[in-house]
């Protein structure tokens, strides 16, 4: 069995709106699913991804309001990368970021910046056959569009500590250094580490889990070779969307692997993802409640009015 790359990542905001802005705006990615965390359901979860919602592009927030600003430290992620097709690419977003008052680092193949909370985040240039997963926003070009994850790089004070449970447990092949690449049929992803002493403080503008993919038939699988390979996986968990385990991996960043399936046209069309705040059957009966509790958000794809 091979893990397909990541799935998604989630991490936490305090101020959706302004989230949405950047994300659905700013980096052109599409709002596909507008709801709750399913654990907390007065907060807002959203789902950015490709045009289709597709696992591998799908980044997503769980909102805290007025959550106090958190720091990576050992035992998280704290840089996500995506993928672009060229030094021209790089460009376009170095001239954009730049006029969102963003500041950026440039190097050969690389554009590194924080989103408006601190949350490290990466372009990079990247030949590959994976298909690329693009959004189609109208301000952002298809071609210099962000073409799905590449990978995550997370702290740890001991890269070893993970090696065997990385390796063994989950089939991550190393490639060089503390880097690992997990790669399915169809898609694969990087997983690396930069080590550290400094303890993270969980908040806004950090990374909550990564999620890795795996077939629907598989899931079951998956779960039992954690469990031999010494981790403490929770129960198959029914996120409606997909189907979920989590648990720490021995560096303590936590993991989810997630099904690919059945995806976010389960209880809405593709042409109007992300349009009205989509629940779960069995919270659906909260809605009016929950309506009344968040907050209005933004259309991410209202042309810029010109001046």
């Amino acid at each position: 069995m091979r893990l397909e790359g990541i799935h998604h990542i989630t991490a936490i905001t305090a101020d959706a709106p302004r989230n949405v802005d950047f994300y659905g705006r700013a980096l052109g990615l599409r709002l596909v699913k507008k709801t709750v965390n399913q654990d907390d359901p007065t907060v807002y979860h959203l789902f950015y991804a490709d045009e289709k919602g597709s696992p591998g592009a799908d980044i997503t927030f769980f909102e805290y309001p007025g959550a106090r600003k958190g720091r990576a430290g050992a035992g998280m992620v704290h840089r996500i990368v995506w993928r672009v097709a060229d030094e021209a690419a790089l460009d376009f977003w170095e001239e954009r970021l730049r006029s969102e008052g963003v500041e950026t680092e440039r190097e050969p193949g690389r554009l590194r910046f924080d989103d408006p909370e601190g949350l490290g985040l990466e372009l990079a240039v990247v030949e590959t056959d994976d298909e690329s997963l693009i959004s189609d926003h109208p301000e952002v070009p298809s071609e210099v569009a962000l073409r799905g994850f590449d990978g995550v790089r997370a702290y740890t004070r001991d890269p070893i500590v993970s090696r065997g449970f990385l390796v063994d447990a989950l089939s991550f092949e190393p490639t060089e250094g503390d880097d690992y690449e997990v790669r399915g049929e169809r898609r694969g992803s990087f997983y690396a580490y930069d080590q550290t002493d400094e303890p993270g403080l969980p908040g806004a503008g950090t990374v909550h889990h990564v999620a890795w993919s795996s077939p629907v038939d598989e899931h079951e699988a998956w779960r039992d070779r954690v469990i031999a390979g010494g981790g403490r996986p929770t129960p198959v968990i029914d996120r409606f969307y997909f189907r979920s385990i989590y648990f720490r991996e021995p560096s303590g960043v936590l993991f989810e692997i997630a099904t690919i399936g059945p995806g976010f046209t389960s209880d809405e069309p593709l042409e109007t993802l992300g349009r009205r705040l989509s629940l779960p059957p069995n919270f659906e009966q909260y809605r009016e409640q929950v309506e009344r509790t968040l907050t209005p958000l933004p259309d991410p794809r209202a042309k810029t009015p010109v001046s």
